[in-house]
């Protein structure tokens, strides 16, 4: 045992860092990016079409008048219904009358 007395020897004195690193949250806003990215290349694609008439070579004949004249379809007769028989009168099915309850 040691004696309680004495002062303890001298120790060298560690210093002991962590460093713990916490990487910022992410908003999950990549997928806006995408999204916004893709509707400007669809946009870009759709003003090239529409400016450039449809390709790079101009039109050179633009008279589309076309003459459509069909004759105007027929349809066939209907059938004529048969002759039925006259159905024989019915009458509704009688319902009892309520009865008065017995008091007790």
């Amino acid at each position: 045992m040691t004696d309680p007395n004495v002062p303890p020897p001298e120790r060298p004195e560690v210093v002991h860092h962590t460093t713990i690193n916490n990487p910022p949250r992410r908003s999950g806003g990549s997928w806006i990016g995408l999204l916004v990215g893709g509707l400007v290349v669809v946009v870009i694609v759709i003003a090239f079409v529409v400016f450039s008439n449809g390709g790079m070579n101009p039109a050179k004949d633009t008279n589309v008048d076309i003459d459509v004249d069909l004759p105007r379809p027929t349809l066939p007769d209907a059938p004529k219904a048969p002759d039925l028989p006259d159905m024989p009168s019915v009458e509704p099915p009688s319902v009892p009358g309520p009865e008065p309850v017995a008091e007790n």
